[in-house]
């Protein structure tokens, strides 16, 4: 196994290598689980922003090492690395290329928290080398991705958890429960609400990456393009070629609480459309900054996502989170992780429930540890579909008309302008493969 040195580190470059899948056997799909003591090795993949995150709480987790931590920037590494080391007293093995950390056998389990387009293959890479993962919000770029993700797991019999920590929240939990035991009657329509206001990104020009950016590495499964500082490392989120807008960003939050609300069952609608635009400024932006998309499912209830990113009010007092309007009341979930507020009898509001306490992160490690997926509070399956939702209104929006969805086959049926945007083409050897 190939490390990067403290002295050579800054050094060297990274040159493409063969797949994981053709290289690395899965070496624990006949593995029980972890003793009671035994240490589990952590890999972070993607150490910017929302990974340093990770790294953080992976530190500082009983029970728990990182073990090896990997950014197609060097710069970001920096910092995370000398954190682990004096959080654990041990420095982490450090990696440019993914497919070189999942050779690491001292990584048990991968923490994903790149750009959205590498999601599902970093993924579906770590389950054929046979680690477990935890991969952020949302799991995954487009509709096949997110297939491709759920076959992965249940192939190599790997432990996946979406980060959609929304699922593991003490008040959510309950607002949810209240409402499956008919707190506010029959559950009719639900509401997604990201009001997170946004401004102009600005122009830049195509330039030369800096040479601790391993840029090819970066575009992975994306075409490929010439550098651009819009790109690394936040606003990638507002291209489609790297994501999905806020919709899929802040909002997938949201729309998985939303569709989870509506009852146990609900996945895919039958139809939906979306409109919208980037409007307040002109930027070399692609995806909307207010969007609104409308869900129907086959039995005729309705799911709404509305996006605002520039001034405006609240609604129910809620700016970033859920409304859900029943035959006997209505209830407002504020934020991903809650507090909630009931509202019965003509619009009278009860008691603020809070809730503290339940960790999405020791959800994970508990499930590793016991060999168990059935304890994921958000397992790959559920996070597939609500980003799947975000994709779903994402498509209508760039085509500009209502669509037709056939939840069974995933497909827009007779539509291939439709069905084309539910795919990429794939960048070798940054394919996300058809048989995993």
């Amino acid at each position: 196994m190939e490390k990067i040195s403290r002295r050579d580190f800054f050094r060297r470059s990274t040159k493409g290598v063969a797949g994981v899948a053709a290289g690395v056997a899965a070496i624990r799909t006949q593995w029980t689980g972890f003793a009671a003591d035994d240490e589990i090795g952590i890999g972070v993949v993607g150490v910017h922003g929302r990974g340093l995150h990770h790294t953080k709480v992976w530190t500082g987790m009983k029970g728990v090492r990182v073990v090896a931590l990997c950014d197609p920037d060097e710069r970001v590494l920096v910092a995370p690395a000398r954190g682990v080391k004096e959080g654990s007293g041990v420095r982490p093995n450090l990696y440019v290329d993914i497919r070189e950390m999942l050779k690491d056998k001292e990584v048990d389990a991968v923490s994903v928290a790149t750009t959205n387009h590498w999601h599902s293959l970093a993924t579906i890479w770590s389950c054929q080398a046979g680690k477990d993962v935890y991969v952020e919000k949302p799991a995954s770029h487009n509709l096949f991705e997110g297939r491709k993700m759920v076959e992965a797991a249940k192939k190599y019999n790997r432990i996946v958890q979406v980060g959609s920590q929304g699922r593991s929240a003490p008040s959510v939990r309950k607002a949810i429960e209240l409402m499956y035991e008919g707190a506010i009657g029959g559950v009719f329509h639900s509401r997604a609400l990201c009001f997170k206001k946004r401004d102009s990104i600005g122009f830049a020009q195509p330039a030369t990456p800096p040479k601790e950016v391993h840029f090819d590495l970066w575009l992975g499964p994306a075409p490929e393009q010439p550098f651009n500082t819009n790109f690394v490392h936040y606003n990638w989120h507002w291209f489609w070629d790297f994501g999905d807008g806020d919709i899929g960003n802040q909002g997938v939050h949201q729309m998985d609480i939303a569709r989870w609300g509506l009852g146990k069952d609900y996945g895919y609608p039958v139809k939906v459309n979306s409109m919208g635009g980037r409007y307040g400024y002109k930027d070399q932006g692609e995806t909307p900054n207010t969007q609104m998309a409308c869900f129907t499912y086959a039995d005729g209830k309705t799911l709404t996502f509305d996006v605002r990113g520039r001034h405006t009010n609240d609604e129910g007092g809620v700016r970033i989170g859920n409304l859900f309007y029943g035959a006997e009341g209505w209830l407002a979930i504020d934020g991903t992780e809650g507090p909630y507020d009931l509202y019965l009898e003509d619009d009278k509001k009860q008691p603020r429930q809070e809730g503290k306490g339940f960790d999405h992160f020791e959800n994970f490690i508990e499930a590793v540890r016991k060999r168990d997926p059935s304890i994921l509070t958000a397992p790959v399956e559920e996070g597939v579909i609500s980003a799947g939702l975000c994709h779903l209104a994402n498509i209508a929006y760039r085509l500009g008309r209502t669509l037709t969805f056939d939840p069974k086959t995933e497909t827009f049926p007779g539509d291939p302008e439709a069905n084309k945007l539910t795919t990429r083409e794939y960048r070798k050897p940054f394919v996300v493969p058809e048989n995993v």
